[in-house]
């Protein structure tokens, strides 16, 4: 398999980390000199870490043989205050100023505003518009998260439902059916979770239009998907680089006397042994179908035929 490039903002921090890790990424301006079409994804990046969650996601999409051109966007309505303007100015787009736009697919990061109602996040009433957009101008988009929480909520009226604790660590999942999101699965696979509400597997199954493709007895669903493949629902994050949890851990130590401990995540439970990576193939392997089966061959090659599907 040869691969191909993703394209990203020349100056983007990402690009440092994954040329070191042997991840062909190339600018656009060298792009536009190659007769390929390569498909248009939007990272709608909600994640108030903004720069790792960028390297995560264009790990990736990097890791097919596709070449892929990034748009990398931001709320117009909020400002994040973890991420240096510079850094927002210099390579992320407001969604106002794309909202003509086709893509071939689109990312929607989670948030950490689970445990708001949607309707009293600062951004909710731009959230609308964006899923507005990803029905008549993307052809399919991948929730992650929150975003996955929101999509069922305003597609379908699915609610969501606080936890009595948050659940984080890495749960093992169980392939329910044969789908193209996980073909090359293993029956069963790891996948980290961190979040504070979910919604319940049996809302989920009273959409019709919807299939459950993989969950775990911890975590609840981790995958689903329409049966178009147009909308995909990621509840987990196979995305998370090694340290995330922990990271978000020792985070959390500092907040709380007793914070919830990552299951299944460090060697034996004890931080000390180091963690203990079973997610990865999996998670490359579901960005890899995606792209491959749901997207590139499906999307129409006339990008803008997407508005009459």
């Amino acid at each position: 398999m040869i691969p191909m490039p993703v394209i990203i903002p020349k100056g983007l921090p990402a690009a440092k980390v994954l040329s070191r890790e042997h991840i062909f990424v190339m600018n656009q301006g060298r792009a536009n000199t190659q007769d390929i079409r390569p498909l248009k994804v939007a990272i709608v990046n909600l994640m108030p870490t903004k720069i790792e969650t960028e390297t995560q996601l264009l790990r990736m999409l990097s890791n097919t043989p596709l070449q892929v051109e990034v748009d990398l966007v931001r709320t117009a309505s909020y400002q994040s205050r973890n991420t240096g303007r510079e850094h927002l100015k210099k390579f992320y787009t407001a969604f106002d100023a794309v909202k003509t736009n086709y893509y071939d697919a689109m990312i929607v990061t989670g948030a950490p505003v689970e445990r708001m109602d949607f309707t009293e996040v600062d951004y909710w009433d731009e959230m609308k518009e964006i899923l507005d957009f990803a029905e008549n101008h993307v052809y399919s988009t991948m929730y992650i998260c929150w975003a996955a929480q929101a999509a069922l909520y305003y597609y379908y009226n699915v609610p969501k439902y606080p936890l009595d604790n948050k659940i984080t660590g890495v749960f093992q999942n169980r392939v329910l059916m044969d789908s193209v999101l996980t073909r090359g699965f293993d029956q069963t696979f790891d996948a980290p979770h961190s979040r504070y509400t979910y919604c319940k597997e049996i809302d989920i199954q009273g959409v019709e239009k919807i299939n459950i493709l993989a969950k775990s007895k911890g975590a609840g669903v981790h995958l689903a998907a329409t049966r178009d493949q147009r909308k995909i629902f990621v509840f987990g994050h196979s995305e998370y680089d090694t340290d995330t949890l922990d990271e978000e851990y020792q985070r959390d130590r500092l907040k709380e006397e007793k914070p919830p401990f990552p299951q299944n995540y460090y060697v034996d439970d004890t931080p000390e042994k180091g963690i203990r990576i079973g997610w990865k193939a999996h998670g490359n392997l579901l960005f890899n179908n995606w792209l491959n089966y749901c997207v590139y061959q499906e999307t129409p090659y006339k990008i803008e035929k997407i508005s009459g599907l």
